[in-house]
């Protein structure tokens, strides 16, 4: 078997991760659904619906995926981090993209 085998279904990681983050007392919603099974994720972080940042999981050398921050949003420039994340559905129609809105969201991905 191999580690891509090894993997739950992405449709039960987002709902698992949206009961963790609704238990501690944050919204969790799906901002675009993708494959269920063998989909890819891209999680986004903020507080208050502010300061987003976007996490990917990408391959590592020894077959493992961790976690990578992909995007940070702009102050300055809010709807490039919108255009990101629009411009990365296009690039992959099995993205789920999901948004923790919550206090220190990324101990929720192991960051």
């Amino acid at each position: 078997m191999s580690k891509m085998d090894d993997r739950i279904p992405v449709h039960l990681e987002v709902t698992g991760l949206i009961r963790a983050v609704q238990a501690e007392g944050g919204f969790a919603t799906v901002l675009a659904k993708g494959e269920p099974d063998a989909g890819t994720l891209m999680i986004i972080c903020c507080e208050n619906g502010t300061k987003l940042r976007a996490y990917e999981r990408m391959p590592q050398l020894d077959g493992t995926r961790t976690w990578s921050l992909s995007k940070e949003q702009d102050t300055d420039n809010k709807s490039d981090f919108s255009d990101f994340m629009a411009r990365r559905q296009r690039q992959d129609s099995d993205l789920w993209i999901l948004e923790l809105d919550v206090a220190n969201p990324e101990r929720f991905i192991g960051n």
